[in-house]
């Protein structure tokens, strides 16, 4: 190879590294600064720049993007001298890129110390319970502080954020106890009020239901009394229209008089002043029947009267058996009620005949 060739390629090889040192591209959001012999001589902003080559050099290359910076927990201590662990993050962009390389020699590091001091002196002016409960006022004042201090830097911090405050382990313990009691608490209340509407809805029922309850039973007793006294009307109507005669009047009476006395509820029998009258009226019945049996012919007369007398003596026996079985319980009454150990109050009544009882009234006044 000549001498001739050697310079050619040395020159082309020159003019290669010169051209690459000319021509500079700068990507989107970032800026390069540009110093010419040592002295800042301009700002390359994005796209294709042409620099004097081995005259003009990029001293820094800014990011203009907002960045984010996560520190590491800081222990702080609060107004109450307790020791709390802070995890802080910090939002901030470049917006004067001479300043940012010129002001500061690193502004990330001057950054992250002076965010601990400022949180340091924020924290360390409030107790535990507020810097739990105050992130939002921690956050705007160390926002408003770190920009007016970054805005010389050519700096802007657009946001600060408390990730984590974490108290002492005692702290810790008593807190969680604390917020165990406090959903307890809450948890009864809920379930005192819950039980509460429940008795107070029951009892509304309950009071519902007994005042249905109620009036359905007035309305029974109501139609109930209606129809017994439509019945007695009734009853009485067709007596008093029938005009029935008090022998058989009597008659029944004394029918009655068994079935009155076999009731288990029956612990005192009445005995009215008119059974004389009505045992009277019953022989009076009777002969009233004997008359009309003597009218008709012999057997049937005697069948009748037989069938007649045997219902009346019957009726006569049950009745005096009831009157006896009266007098000896009032005996025993009067007994148990003087202290006395046998019933001597009353003399023993006179046994009545049943044959007596169906005689007739004249009958007896004429033996007598």
């Amino acid at each position: 190879m000549t001498l001739i060739g050697v310079v050619v390629i040395a020159v082309a090889l020159i003019a290669v590294i010169t051209l690459a040192k000319a021509v500079r591209i700068v990507p989107q959001q970032r800026q390069d600064v540009v110093e010419r012999l040592g002295k800042y001589k301009r700002t390359l902003s994005p796209g294709l720049n042409l620099l004097v080559p081995f005259i003009d050099a990029v001293r820094t290359k800014v990011d203009m993007r907002e960045q984010v910076v996560s520190f590491p927990p800081q222990p702080v201590i609060t107004s109450d001298n307790l020791v709390v662990s802070i995890d802080t993050v910090l939002y901030f962009k470049v917006v004067d890129s001479v300043r940012a390389t010129y002001e500061i020699s690193s502004f990330l590091q001057a950054i992250e110390q002076l965010t601990v001091t400022t949180l340091r002196n924020v924290i360390g002016s409030l107790d535990l319970e507020r810097a739990l409960t105050s992130r939002d006022e921690i956050n705007r004042h160390l926002s408003g502080v770190l920009d007016e201090t970054t805005g010389r830097w050519g700096i802007k911090v657009t946001r600060v954020e408390i990730k984590a405050i974490e108290p002492p382990a005692s702290i810790r313990d008593s807190m969680e106890k604390q917020m165990r009691a406090e959903r307890d608490r809450r948890a009864a209340i809920l379930t005192a009020e819950g039980h509460k509407q429940s008795v107070i809805l029951t009892a509304e029922g309950d009071k519902q239901s007994a005042v249905l309850r109620a009036d359905g039973d007035r309305q029974a007793r109501i139609l109930q009394a209606e129809g017994q006294a439509k019945a007695i009307r009734t009853v009485f109507d067709a007596i008093h229209q029938a005009n029935p005669s008090q022998k058989v009047l009597a008659y029944q009476y004394l029918q009655a008089l068994p079935q009155i006395a076999q009731g288990s509820a029956n612990k005192v029998w009445i005995i009215p002043a008119e059974l004389t009258k009505a045992l009277e009226g019953m022989g009076g019945a009777l002969g009233g029947l004997s008359q009309m049996v003597g009218d008709l012919p012999a057997p049937e007369a005697a069948d009748q009267a037989s069938q007649v007398e045997r219902e009346a003596a019957e009726a006569a026996q049950a009745a005096a058996d009831a009157a006896q079985q009266i007098h000896d319980e009032v005996r025993v009454a009067e007994a148990q009620a003087t202290g006395s150990k046998g019933p001597k109050g009353l003399p023993a009544p006179e046994p009545v005949s049943p044959t007596s009882l169906v005689e007739d009234p004249a009958d007896q006044r004429e033996r007598g």
